[in-house]
C-alpha cells in the first residue's frame, strides 16, 4: 500500500469524520414505506378496540419488551413480576398481581419513562436516572460498578456477547476521557429537530449510543429504551403495540453480527439501517398474533360473563389466556393457585363440565388441559 494512502481506522468512532453517518436513501425507501404503512394500520386497528383492550394489549407488549430486552443480555426475569410491576405503574386494576423486587421495578421504571414520556428531551440526568434504576445496589451481579455516571475505565471498554468464559469481542468503545464530548454531541442531535424520519432516527440513535457505550453496564438495555422512545415518537403514542426488543432477541446472532460488521466498516451505515428496518418490519408482523390473543381473551370473557367461577379459576384462566408457559397440569394449578391437589382437580373438573377447559390430546404421562376453542 502506498504510504500516502490513509490507513482505515479499526472502528468507526476512530475515523476522522465520526460521527457524520451517511446512507443511501433509495435502498431504504421501500422497506421504510412498508414499516410506516404497518405502523399506521396497527395504530388504527388499536384505536378501534376501545380503552380496556388497548390497555391490555399495551400491558402485554410492555411486559414482553422488558423481558426480552433483559434476556438479550442473559438476564432472565420473572414474567409475573414484570407484568405486575408494569400494571401497577400504569394504574391498571387487574387480578393476579404479585410482589416485585427493586431490580424488576427499576427496569420497568426505565422502560415506562422512555415510552410514556417519549415527548420529553433525553438528558444526561435522565440517562443517569435510568442507569441508577437498572443497578439499585450499585453492582452488576457481584461486581461494583460506577452507577449514575459515565464509566471511568482506564483500559479500553470491550463490547462482548456470550456466556462467561466464551465471550466474543465485537468492538472496543471510545475511551472514557472523551465520553462527555461524545454524549453531548449525541444528545444535541437526538433532541434536535432533524429532518429525518423518526424510524430512521431510532435506528441511527441505537447504533450511535451502542458505539459510545458510555456506562459500565446496561448499555444494551438503555439503547433499546432510547430506540423505543424514538419509535413512540414515530407512532405519536405512549401505548406500545409491538416489541422491537422481542424481535432483536429472536435475531440476536444477526444483531451482534451486524453491529460488529458496522463497527469495523465505514460511516456509510446503509446496511445497518436495512437490517434495522427489516427487524422492525418483522416485529410489526409478529404483533398480529399478540393482537389475536387479546381479542380472543375479550371474546372469551364476554362468552363466559355469566359462568359461575371462583377466584382460583379466574386467576388460572387469565394466566392461560395471557400465554401460559408450558403445559397446564393439576399440580401446576395447585402450586400457582396455592391450593391442595384435590382442590385443583375439582376446579379443573368443574371447568371441564362447564365446557371451559378440555384435556389436551396426546398429553403423555401427565394429563394437561387447555381452553376450549370458542371460534
Amino acid at each position: 500500500m502506498p504510504q500516502n494512502m490513509r490507513r482505515m481506522k479499526t472502528y468507526i468512532h476512530q475515523q476522522t469524520d465520526w460521527p457524520h453517518f451517511s446512507w443511501n436513501n433509495e435502498e431504504l425507501l421501500t422497506t421504510l414505506g412498508k414499516v410506516r404503512n404497518l405502523q399506521g394500520k396497527l395504530t388504527g386497528r388499536m384505536e378501534s378496540l376501545g380503552f380496556d383492550l388497548r390497555s391490555d394489549a399495551s400491558l402485554q407488549i410492555l411486559t414482553l419488551d422488558v423481558l426480552k430486552s433483559s434476556e438479550i443480555e442473559g438476564e432472565i426475569l420473572n414474567p409475573e413480576q414484570v407484568r405486575s410491576s408494569v400494571a401497577r405503574r400504569l394504574g391498571m386494576d387487574i387480578a393476579g398481581l404479585v410482589a416485585t423486587d427493586r431490580n424488576t421495578d427499576g427496569i420497568v421504571d426505565m422502560m415506562l419513562d422512555a415510552t410514556q414520556q417519549y415527548h420529553e428531551p433525553l438528558t444526561i440526568d435522565r440517562l443517569f436516572g435510568w442507569h441508577s434504576a437498572l443497578f439499585p445496589t450499585g453492582r452488576s451481579v457481584m461486581y461494583k460498578i460506577t452507577v449514575g455516571d459515565w464509566r471511568k475505565d482506564e483500559t479500553p471498554m470491550q463490547v462482548v456477547s456470550g456466556a462467561m468464559g466464551k465471550e466474543k469481542v465485537h468492538f472496543e468503545a471510545p475511551n472514557a476521557a472523551v465520553l462527555d464530548k461524545e454524549m453531548d454531541l449525541f444528545l444535541d442531535w437526538f433532541n434536535s429537530e432533524v429532518k429525518l424520519d423518526p424510524v430512521l432516527k431510532a435506528a441511527v440513535a441505537h447504533l450511535w449510543f451502542i458505539t459510545i457505550h458510555p456506562f459500565d453496564d446496561g448499555n444494551g438495555r438503555i439503547a433499546r429504551a432510547i430506540t423505543d422512545m424514538m419509535l413512540a415518537r414515530a407512532d405519536e403514542s405512549s401505548q406500545r403495540f409491538y416489541s422491537m426488543s422481542a424481535q432483536i432477541r429472536l435475531e440476536r446472532k444477526e444483531y451482534y453480527d451486524m453491529l460488529e460488521r458496522t463497527q469495523k466498516g465505514s460511516l456509510d451505515i446503509t446496511n445497518w439501517l436495512k437490517w434495522f428496518l427489516d427487524c422492525l418490519l418483522n416485529a410489526l408482523n409478529a404483533t398480529e398474533s399478540k393482537l389475536e390473543g387479546v381479542l380472543f381473551k375479550s371474546y372469551f370473557w364476554k362468552t363466559h360473563a355469566k359462568t359461575n367461577l371462583n377466584d382460583r379459576q379466574i386467576l388460572m384462566l387469565n394466566k392461560l389466556l395471557d400465554g401460559f408457559d408450558g403445559k397446564l397440569t393439576s399440580s401446576k394449578w395447585a402450586k400457582i393457585a396455592k391450593c391442595s391437589a384435590d382442590t385443583a382437580l375439582r376446579d379443573i373438573q368443574d371447568l371441564i363440565t362447564k365446557d371451559v377447559l378440555k384435556k389436551e390430546e396426546g398429553g403423555g404421562r401427565s394429563t394437561s388441559y387447555e381452553i376450549v376453542n370458542l371460534l
